[in-house]
């Protein structure tokens, strides 16, 4: 299992962050409608999908924020930060923020995502929550890009997922 550090402090993190080229395994996630979404709700659309453990940690709200601005100018595409967050928290953050350009899902009711997407924290103090990671899909849901962020408490690399897309 790969693992990813906590102030410096491995993590276990079970599963595989889907690879560049293959097709992302299906999601079912809630919304902040409290209502379940699916892959195919955005079908047609390329995907950014940042998750993030908590958009109540400052990186999360950082990486937030940004994907939300470099959102605006992203033709045909859709933002998803996905979280362990109960909705009513992440609809209260992007509302208090002004952020409008992102869709923030949550795994509360699925956490079969966390491993399914190689994201589960497992046997640590973070377990439950997602590990850092953003995955680029095209239309079709192919890879385009993948990052399991090696550190919880670092941003992304925004400039290589938005390469990814052009």
């Amino acid at each position: 299992m790969p693992y990813v550090t906590r102030g410096g402090e491995p993590m276990e993190v079970k599963g595989d962050v889907p690879a560049v080229g293959q097709k992302a395994p299906p999601f079912t996630l809630t919304n902040t409608d409290l209502k379940d979404v699916t892959l195919e709700n955005f079908a047609g659309q390329r995907k950014v999908l940042n998750i993030i453990p908590s958009v109540d940690t400052p990186t999360c709200a950082v990486s937030t924020r940004r994907f939300n601005e470099l959102a605006s100018g992203l033709p045909d595409t859709v933002v998803l930060v996905v979280s362990a967050d109960l909705p009513f928290a992440a609809k209260r953050f992007c509302g208090a923020e002004g952020l409008d350009d992102v869709e923030t899902l949550s795994t509360f009711r699925h956490p079969e995502f966390r491993e399914a997407w190689g994201v589960a924290f497992h046997g640590n103090v973070m377990e439950g929550l997602c590990a850092r990671a953003v995955v680029v899909l095209d239309a079709d849901n192919t890879v385009l890009h993948s990052e399991l962020v090696a550190e919880v408490k670092q941003e992304p690399d925004y400039d290589a997922a938005l390469a990814a897309l052009n």
